[in-house]
């Protein structure tokens, strides 16, 4: 019997860890991704303002697994009802039982232009590529020899910009003129990005004019009004303007057209929704409380929209996929052990999912806001608790060595 797990994402791996405990050890256990590294993905926007971080938040897969045999491949198409999906490779992969945990994409929502001039922020590449076009933009050379740090960095190609301006000087040329962003999205990925520009760009020497535009009435429209309310004041202190209830209808090379009139942008970066991946058609299907989508696959974290045990939809993060996994793992591991027992008498009762999530934190340049109940965090205590998220997630999955170096890299951040 095969049981699969598609994508290494927050959801998956803490799946297939737990399955690897719960599985009988003559179940053959897979997991599929098309990249070999689990990615700490609420920790990329750092990546924008500090390179190295990229290789504590990359975790190799083959260190996370005892006994699950990891493939590398894109997965093109799942079928849920014949249980196979077609990979790059060419092969057909059947599976017996399997849990699609393959995240979600950024959506342009076919807005005209968005697609072709919206930078996404998705991977450690993309924070990278954010981080070269405000280099770019500025006209800003390094005075030392960044190729030997550039190298340790992915081996990104010789013509992104890759200075750390703690540790180079930065130069301008003589175009001195402010660079004009535009991030559009103010979610908590859109929030941190626009936060990330700012202190890099103030670290750097950079003069910028930064825009955050959200089409709700309030930047992080999905949170309480007090988290709200600390994260404007935050974006602001940051020297970050909001441009609320505006509606992105046309981007352009250097120019964002909305409802409300026209924003210059040198840079233009889109964290405006969520879709579901092209293995899923772009959709994100509807699941019910036990997470099961057809008689033996799960479709867990924001792959789809859950409803929960007490018919609420379950917010697209990392926190809720974290916490489905944990409900998955018991409720496969139940259908495995009675499919394997001979299928006699009632089916197992699953387990329903409740989305229990004890608050948010979000970062802007070297600030915090951190929401933990009813009541909302700042300062150091935020700071304390944003680094152990992180950190605390590593640790569950085993790599307590970067656990270490991501606490440190936040220490330093603030200091």
């Amino acid at each position: 019997m095969n049981v699969t797990v598609f994508g290494a994402g927050y959801a998956g791996v803490t799946l297939a860890q737990q399955l690897e405990s719960s599985l009988c050890s003559d179940i053959e256990l897979t997991v599929i991704d098309d990249s070999d590294t689990h990615l700490l993905k609420h920790e990329v926007h750092r990546v924008i303002r500090r390179p190295r971080v990229a290789d504590i938040i990359e975790v190799p897969l083959t260190t996370l697994f005892d006994r699950a045999t990891v493939q590398t491949a894109h997965i093109q198409d799942i079928d849920i009802e014949t249980q196979t999906a077609q990979l790059n490779t060419g092969t057909t992969h059947e599976y017996d039982y399997g849990a699609i945990c393959l995240g979600s994409v950024t959506a342009d929502y076919d807005i005209p232009g968005v697609a072709e001039h919206g930078l996404p922020l998705n991977t450690t590449a993309d924070a990278l590529a954010i981080r070269t076009a405000l280099f770019e933009a500025a006209g800003v050379m390094s005075t030392a020899d960044s190729s030997a740090e550039t190298s340790n960095l992915r081996q990104q190609s010789p013509s992104d910009i890759n200075i750390n301006p703690q540790q180079h000087d930065a130069v301008p040329t003589n175009d001195t003129s402010p660079v004009d962003i535009v991030v559009g999205g103010a979610g908590l990925s859109g929030i941190q990005t626009a936060g990330e520009l700012a202190a890099l760009a103030n670290e750097a020497g950079i003069q910028t004019n930064i825009t955050l535009i959200e089409q709700q009435p309030t930047v992080a429209p999905n949170f309480p009004e007090n988290f709200q309310s600390a994260v404007s004041d935050a974006l602001s202190d940051n020297g970050v303007r909001t441009s609320t209830a505006t509606i992105v209808e046309r981007a352009c090379e250097n120019i964002v057209k909305t409802d409300t009139g026209e924003f210059d942008a040198d840079i233009f970066v889109w964290t405006g929704g969520i879709r579901g991946t092209d293995a899923m058609d772009k959709n994100r299907p509807t699941v019910q409380s036990d997470l099961r989508a057809g008689t033996r696959t799960f479709i867990v974290g924001d792959a789809g929209r859950g409803i929960d045990a007490d018919g609420e939809s379950i917010p697209a993060s990392a926190a809720a996929a974290l916490r489905e996994a944990r409900t998955v793992a018991d409720n496969l591991s139940q259908l495995v052990e009675y499919d394997i027992n001979g299928g006699g008498g009632f089916e197992p009762r699953l387990d329903p999912y409740r989305f229990e999530v004890p608050g948010w934190i979000v970062t802007i340049g070297d600030d915090t806001v951190a929401q933990l109940g009813p009541e909302v965090l700042t300062g150091s205590a935020a700071k304390a608790m944003k680094a152990s998220v992180g950190a605390g997630h590593l640790s569950s999955v085993g790599a307590l060595t970067q656990a270490a170096e991501l606490v440190d890299a936040e220490i330093r951040s603030s200091e």
